[in-house]
């Protein structure tokens, strides 16, 4: 039993960090209201550091197979935790600044990260179902938080009712998967197929079914129809937190199930998840064309980059590439964190209490007035599209590399394609930041500064120390595969 203990001590670190802190809030006084983001804090610092300590090199299940710790729930954790310190540095002052300084919002930020280090560990289908209903429903109430703000609402709302009916795809495609195999578990389900022993059509329901509520979660097309109104209605320290960990949550069930459970369903499976990822890539960057406000370009730009890391789940069934291509999932994820929350830092730099400064035009004029965090912003800017030398180039790189090596050359080339239709809004943003005259308005918020500061570096930084980190996400993706 300690030992099943001892390989979700993460989970089990960061889950009672949220329940004593969500007790201890009760004892903090108004006024100090710091206190509670300051050891929320220190809770994600400890669970980094319990993680980076037992990381396991070798697989271990607990608790009878429902959950697995290895280098892959590892790699994992590492981002997760990351995501929610990055998301309470944007966060803090951004929530004094909209009257919206509740220290509850930490509490469901623990419990949402518990959830998603659980979907990384989930070795059953049934703690994936667990695990996506913990790391959602404390986002759903995250995304209302504004509460005197009908958009807020609306976005709760919706991101409420589509997350549950994206969950009952998810409860019914495993219990066809049950059917179909007699378990839930994803080594018995992986021996009934290739024994013969499970029905194909009840298997091929099942994972399509699955595969729609996980779609939604890292909102794939034509699944994604909640994101741009929900990432712009939430507040903008969610909306940052949500496009990254939520994401990077999903794909983690993605990459688990579909790599390990499904491989023989290849023939039926890689059509439709190529047609996925074009679909998702293109509708993403075409869309996010036409769009002035931040928010909404940056929610459609987080669909175009849920496309490219969908590449990966094409190498299905091919077992000499499909390591290789989940390691550059993983890669790509990091890369996407380290640059996305940077971007998201600028974006709440601009907004002001009325919710304004969220406009395209409202950048202009930054170049000249505050260089130093529009010198920031382009370089996100520029690693979302994936221009060298960026982190971002090199998740893409990797990623492409993976496709091309399993035959998908169509699938790489619409990648390509759709990357250089990307350049034209991340680059319009930089010619309105340094070539259109203005006066825009930035938050004096030192740790907004500091955290949109840092990002630009460990995004330029990474990419000359990027083959280590690579070869990190190879190994832990190796041993996921075993």
């Amino acid at each position: 039993m300690w030992a099943d203990r001892l390989a979700v001590l993460p989970v089990i670190v960061i889950g009672a960090w949220a329940v004593l802190l969500t007790v201890a809030d009760l004892y903090i006084p108004e006024h100090r209201r710091r206190i509670t983001a300051i050891l929320a804090a220190l809770g994600l610092i400890v669970g980094l550091v319990v993680n980076l300590f037992i990381q396991r090199h070798n697989p271990q299940t607990a608790y009878f197979g429902l959950a697995i710790a290895d280098g892959f729930s590892s790699f994992l954790n590492v981002l997760f935790l990351l995501s929610g310190l990055l998301g309470i540095a944007v966060a803090h002052g951004y929530l004094q600044r909209q009257n919206i300084a509740r220290s509850e919002y930490y509490s469901l930020l623990l419990f949402s990260i518990s959830g998603m280090m659980l979907m990384g560990m989930a070795a059953d289908l049934i703690i994936v179902f667990i695990a996506l209903e913990l790391l959602s429903i404390p986002l759903y109430v995250m995304a209302g938080f504004h509460r005197d703000r009908l958009d807020s609402e609306e976005a709760a709302l919706k991101y409420f009712l589509l997350g549950a009916f994206a969950g009952g795809f998810v409860v019914y495609g495993i219990a066809l998967i049950y059917g179909a195999t007699g378990s839930t578990r994803i080594a018995a389900i992986l021996s009934a197929v290739q024994s013969g022993s499970a029905s194909p059509i009840l298997l091929t329901v099942g994972a399509a079914l699955i595969l729609v509520g996980l779609g939604f979660k890292v909102a794939a097309v034509p699944f994604h129809m909640w994101t741009p109104d929900v990432y712009q209605g939430a507040p903008s320290s969610v909306t940052a937190f949500m496009a990254v960990g939520a994401k990077a949550a999903g794909f983690a069930a993605l990459l688990r199930v579909f790599l390990l459970a499904f491989p023989t369903l290849s023939d039926k499976l890689v059509p439709l998840l190529w047609a996925l990822a074009a679909l998702t890539m293109i509708v993403g960057n075409i869309v996010a064309i036409v769009q002035s406000n931040i928010k909404r370009l940056l929610a459609y730009s987080s669909i175009a980059h849920a496309g490219y890391i969908l590449m990966a789940t094409v190498t299905l069934g091919q077992s000499r590439l499909m390591a290789d291509a989940a390691a550059a999932a993983l890669f790509y994820l990091l890369a996407y964190l380290l640059t996305n929350f940077g971007a998201w830092a600028v974006v709440i730099a601009l907004e002001r209490e009325e919710g304004k400064g969220l406009s395209i035009q409202d950048y202009a004029g930054l170049g000249k007035k505050y260089p130093a965090l529009a010198a920031a912003m382009s370089v996100f800017m520029l690693s979302l599209i994936g221009v060298p030398p960026t982190v971002g180039f090199l998740g893409k790189f990797y990623l492409f590399r993976a496709v091309l090596e399993g035959g998908f050359v169509g699938l790489a080339v619409i990648g390509v394609l759709t990357s250089l239709v990307s350049a034209y809004y991340y680059l319009r943003v930089v010619v309105v930041m340094y070539m259109q005259e203005g006066e825009p308005v930035v938050n004096r918020d030192a740790l907004l500064h500091w955290t949109a500061a840092l990002s630009a570096i460990a995004v330029l930084a990474l990419s000359l120390f990027a083959t280590p980190l690579f070869q990190w996400a190879t190994q832990a993706t190796l041993y996921a595969a075993q």
